[in-house]
């Protein structure tokens, strides 16, 4: 029995692989070894009936099969956003407030929803969250791409929901001395980021993704690529930073050499270089000016790379200077800007030369500068300051006088 099971050929009947073996034809009576025969099969309805190949473009089962294909509603919202070249950040905030959205209409698809529920969402963010008016709108402008490019509803009442309406806020702006005590208790790369960002007027996003190849040491500028809104601009480049900036480099280059020579030492390129230029992502000109102290793995190319100093570091370093300098300001890395600004409004410089080095779209949004000027409430003096008060009188305690005490009994 062994002997027979061992010559037995293994694979299928008829395998070509196995033409020596014999075929074995499958019993046309089954119930000669004892199995009983299956009744036939009901055909099935036709609504149920599964789609062929020939099947109409109405067809039930092809319908399915395309709403499967589908992109989701999110993943719809990015392909979108990504045609017309939105921010990856407008990206982010739009699709968290579509999920809000979606999760205060209890999951419903918004394209089952209307203008009230827009309504109601928007009334909801005003009077019980209390959100300011730039939030409001942001959140507004989030439905509006949902429903007029994403979901291509024609829905012309959604241009009646008016804005919110904002209101114009004098920025904060610290004095020399007290940039000076907040630059005095920062070291290392956040000190430097916040000396870029005081001497040139870069915002924090902007400092942080410099690259080698934009600092001019020779014109002593700063070219800004893809800053707020997607423009790119020049900047000066403070020439007291000049010899930190040059020391700093030489130790991030010999930190991208030896990465190199551990098979790492790329960087993510904008839009599609990576393509056109492949060994660019190596190149020191391409390189973060602020590069991170540990690397990571890009899930994409498998390529241990570097990314740029984060913001929050900055952020934490630079509000821990401004409580240890003893500042009672509400004082942030963006307050650097403002301060590099009117610092240079009283300098005497003019304001369309600051409209272009801060980059500004409309010269009105500079003027607002020209309200924190060091020289009192608009340049006006009080006429409080031209009278001759006499000193103020200090004033003696007034003790309470308690009623005598009833002699006893």
């Amino acid at each position: 029995m062994n002997d027979r099971r061992a010559n037995r050929p293994v694979g299928r009947p008829n395998d070509p692989v196995h033409d020596d073996a014999p075929s074995i034809a499958p019993p046309r009576n089954r119930a000669q070894f004892g199995v009983t025969p299956r009744l036939p099969v009901r055909p099935r309805p036709a609504a149920f009936a599964l789609p062929s190949k020939s099947s109409g473009p109405h067809d039930p089962g092809e319908h399915l099969a395309t709403e499967a294909r589908r992109p989701k509603l999110l993943q719809r919202l990015r392909i979108e956003m990504r045609l017309r070249h939105y921010s990856r950040r407008t990206e982010q905030a739009y699709s968290w407030w579509i999920k809000r959205y979606v999760r205060f209409n209890q999951n419903r698809h918004p394209q089952t929803l209307g203008v009230p529920a827009v309504r109601a969402f928007l009334s909801e963010l005003a009077t019980r969250h209390n959100v300011s008016a730039s939030t409001q709108n942001q959140a507004r402008a989030a439905l509006l791409f949902l429903y007029r490019d994403v979901l291509g509803s024609a829905l012309p009442f959604l241009d009646g929901i008016a804005p919110a309406k904002t209101s114009r806020r004098v920025p904060v702006v610290l004095s020399r001395p007290e940039i000076e005590r907040v630059l005095g208790h920062l070291s290392g790369p956040p000190r430097l980021i916040s000396l870029l960002m005081y001497g040139g007027g870069l915002r924090l996003r902007e400092a942080v993704t410099l690259r080698v190849k934009d600092v001019d040491f020779d014109r002593s500028e700063i070219t800004v690529r893809a800053g707020k809104g997607g423009k790119d601009r020049r900047t000066t480049l403070p020439r007291s930073v000049t010899a930190h900036l040059r020391e700093h480099l030489s130790r991030a280059k010999e930190q991208h050499l030896a990465d190199l020579t551990e098979g790492a030492g790329s960087v993510v390129l904008p839009s599609a270089l990576a393509r056109k230029y492949p060994s660019a992502s190596r190149d020191w000109a391409w390189q973060w000016v602020f590069p991170a102290t540990r690397r990571y793995l890009d899930p994409s190319t498998r390529e241990q790379r570097r990314h740029h100093f984060h913001e929050s570091a900055v952020q934490r370093a630079v509000r821990t200077a401004v409580l240890r300098a003893g500042i009672s300001k509400r004082a942030t890395c963006h307050t650097f800007r403002h301060s590099f600004a009117t610092h240079l409004l009283e300098a005497g410089y003019d304001i369309r030369t600051i409209q272009e080095l801060l980059g500004h779209r409309d010269v009105a949004t500079t003027m607002i500068y020209t309200h924190v000027l060091n020289r009192g409430g608009l340049a006006v003096q009080s006429p409080l300051d031209a009278l001759s008060l006499p000193a103020p009188q200090r004033s003696t305690p007034r003790t309470r006088r308690h009623p005598p005490e009833a002699p006893p009994g």
